[in-house]
């Protein structure tokens, strides 16, 4: 009599233990069971993954095709040069989740109000925030880019379009991640139990499990900022980057593309900044669509993300296009920026105290 001897092959086993393990399957193992939200956001992890494949492939061949890349003419709501793949890459998302159901609204940095479904509204409950492409300036160049994005539950009818119930902390955030197009395309996400990471193959066409329970080192060598803006940042950055300048360790890596340079970080640590300037202290980057879903994925990987003065999943928007300075990545190097900003604060206290101490008193009115 022939049998099968499971103890054989287990390294086949194990190959295809991995290959079986897709991205809705491993949403729904994260809830441990099948809970009306566990299959909500199975379903909608599920057709962000389709957006991602098609943006992919449109990436893939873009330079051999007509009016993939280049810009429209035209700017958004940002006051920003739109390329024609930020137009292509915001219609996929809007299409795919045309079709979930569980989605009512859309919001982007690319539309200046949100995009309404109306026929997944009111049962569509579920709003979704992105970026379709962060670092579209590396397109012409064929360097990496990615795309952000997060699920937020939708609070009351919202029955003046207006959105108003997203002007809230980045806490609400109910699932967030990005997708990274480089050598190979990976999506990132969390739903509040840990940071998994996955690769999408192509011969099957599924995104399979590459990264579970991902952690960022408590202290990483590189810190990455655009330093052709050192003139314009507060002297407290100067600061800090005079001092990483001056002690043997770090290394500068800064690619443009927010997604490239977090993704780096989130494996081998350090410090992404994109502080405000003297003219915008607010910054460049959205609180909704960039800064809070990377502060979700950094704090469930054992990371912080900050302004500066406060953590960035506490800022409160107020609009839909707000934008922040960020400060994200290992606890440590996080910490250090954030030390300098508060020498510096207290340093100009002391400063005034003095100043107000030296000043004659006024006096009294007649």
């Amino acid at each position: 009599m022939s049998g099968l001897d499971p103890t054989i092959d287990l390294s086949h086993k194990l190959a295809l233990d991995r290959d079986c393990m897709t991205l809705s399957r491993h949403v729904l193992q994260q809830f441990q069971g099948f809970s009306h939200e566990a299959q909500d956001l199975s379903a909608l992890m599920s057709r962000i993954a389709l957006a991602a494949k098609l943006i992919a492939r449109r990436l893939t061949g873009a330079g051999l095709m007509d009016d993939a890349l280049g810009f429209t003419g035209q700017t958004n709501v940002q006051g920003e040069s739109v390329k024609k793949m930020d137009v292509y890459a915001n219609q996929v998302f809007i299409s795919v989740l045309e079709q979930s159901g569980l989605v009512c609204r859309l919001a982007s940095e690319e539309m200046e109000k949100p995009y309404y479904i109306s026929e997944n509204c009111p049962l569509g409950r579920y709003t979704l925030l992105y970026d379709p492409i962060d670092g579209s300036s590396n397109l012409d160049v064929n360097i990496n880019v990615g795309s952000i994005f997060a699920i937020r539950r939708q609070d009351g009818d919202d029955l003046d379009s207006t959105a108003q119930d997203l002007l809230r902390t980045g806490r609400g955030q109910v699932a967030a991640g990005y997708v990274l197009y480089g050598p190979s395309t990976m999506l990132v996400y969390t739903v509040g139990t840990g940071v998994h990471a996955f690769t999408l193959d192509p011969s099957l066409g599924e995104f399979i499990l590459s990264g579970e329970n991902i952690k960022v080192p408590e202290h990483g060598p590189v810190y990455s900022v655009n330093e052709g803006n050192f003139w314009q940042w507060p002297e407290s950055i100067r600061d800090y980057i005079r001092y990483v300048h001056r002690h043997e360790g770090y290394t500068a890596r800064y690619s443009g593309a927010l997604v490239g340079d977090f993704h780096r970080i989130l494996f081998q640590g350090g410090v992404f900044l994109y502080p405000g300037t003297v003219k915008k202290p607010e910054g460049k980057l959205r609180l909704l669509y960039e800064s809070a879903p990377l502060a979700f994925l950094i704090e469930q990987a054992g990371g912080s993300a900050s302004t500066g003065s406060q953590e960035i999943l506490d800022v409160i928007p107020n609009q839909i296009h707000a934008r922040t300075p960020l400060i994200i990545g290992s606890k440590e190097d996080v910490t250090l920026v954030k030390s300098f900003i508060q020498d510096h604060l207290r340093e100009q206290e002391e400063r005034s105290e003095q100043t107000q101490a030296k000043s004659p008193p006024r006096p009294a009115p007649a």
